[in-house]
């Protein structure tokens, strides 16, 4: 186990360099970087605008005092010492692979920097938005799972009958059907749209949170989280249903059921004392994945729909700004922590079902 321990989190560190060498060199080749962005901004505003980088850093004072001196709108451009002022700025004074190598020897440290767009650390930026990505992730994954495991059960256990056909039915037309559209069938019914304003438009919580009693916080905060986590709970529970229901079935059908049955178990012992163990190993064990998953890139889409201010929002307006900072940040941090969850992933199968032994086998 522990030979097995030692060398998963040794691959941890080439799969994420690697990683992140990819998508360096992904978004290098990208048009349109902060630079260009800054450049365009100012040749279009005129020298004195400079609202989308007042919070980047105080490091823009060089070069706002340039601009404030010169008009730069005329067809010459800027000159060329402002322009090198902002590729100082932003660090693209230096080569490309000096840009990677100091970002990999920052995040060796757990040093992501400071947000091009914002006056904060990346590291800050997250801790800001994770309280609204984990609301909308755990109480989805929660949800997906109370609701998914009962019904596969007992779409396993009545397997045939009209409630397995009509829930099956129910389950492939939802899951045809993604997250994002049915947020935006929500807004119009119910939150404004075109017929009915039951529910917010945005936000977690409502203005005047912090004056209300724990109560009413309480209310306020479902209030704001219904749509939301309706429409990601209905888009995401299909496939844990049909799971659950096929991984039951085949526990059914084999031979130590009937064996079970011949000795006069009822079909309930049968089910929970037997079969049972054996078919939620592969949904206990994947929970971690799962909840991870949703976390990361389930809520993405929702938390732009709703106006949630997230993690996946913050994310989207990362890499339409080329916010590389937060972009890589980010980026590091899932991986590493998604890489970690795929090996407790591993390690709670075990736990769950001793015969499996990853020790033998190659990773």
């Amino acid at each position: 186990m522990s030979s097995y321990i030692a060398r998963r989190l040794l691959l941890i560190l080439p799969t994420l360099f690697g990683i992140l060498l990819l998508n360096f060199l992904i978004i290098q080749a990208a048009p349109g970087g902060p630079v260009e962005q800054m450049i365009a901004n100012i040749q279009g505003h005129g020298a004195g605008n400079t609202d989308r980088t007042s919070g980047s850093s105080g490091s823009f004072e060089s070069t706002k005092t340039n601009t404030n001196n010169t008009d730069y709108r005329g067809a010459q451009g800027l000159p060329p010492e402002v322009i090198a002022d902002i590729q100082k700025l932003y660090g693209f004074d230096k080569p490309a692979y000096q840009r990677f190598l100091d970002m990999v020897v920052s995040y060796a440290t757990f040093d992501f920097g400071d947000s091009f767009f914002h006056n904060k650390s990346v590291i800050d930026l997250i801790i800001e938005k994770m309280p609204v990505t984990i609301s909308l992730g755990l109480w989805s994954t929660l949800l997906i799972y109370i609701i998914s495991i009962p019904m596969g059960i007992y779409k396993a256990v009545s397997h045939g009958s009209r409630f397995d056909v009509w829930t099956s039915f129910f389950v492939v037309v939802t899951s045809a059907i993604p997250s994002f559209l049915l947020g935006i069938l929500f807004i119009v019914l119910f939150a404004g749209g075109s017929f009915l304003d039951w529910f917010p438009l945005r936000g977690l919580t409502s203005p005047d949170f912090d004056s209300m009693t724990w109560f009413e916080k309480i209310k306020d905060y479902f209030w704001h989280l219904a749509l939301p986590l309706t429409a990601y709970t209905i888009g995401g529970f299909a496939t844990l249903t049909l799971l659950t229901k096929n991984s039951f079935l085949d526990e059914i059908n084999k031979q130590y059921v009937t064996t079970a049955k011949a000795k006069g178990l009822t079909e309930k012992q049968v089910l929970y004392k037997h079969v049972f163990r054996n078919a939620m190993l592969i949904i206990i064990s994947g929970f971690p994945a799962a909840f991870f998953s949703i976390f990361v890139t389930g809520s993405l889409l929702i938390e732009v729909i709703f106006s949630l201010d997230g993690l996946g929002l913050l994310g989207f307006e990362s890499v339409l700004n080329r916010n590389y900072p937060v972009i890589f940040g980010t980026l590091f941090i899932f991986t590493l922590f998604g890489l970690v969850i795929k090996l407790i992933s591993d390690l709670l199968y075990m736990f769950i079902d001793p015969r499996i032994d990853f020790e033998s086998r190659s990773i």
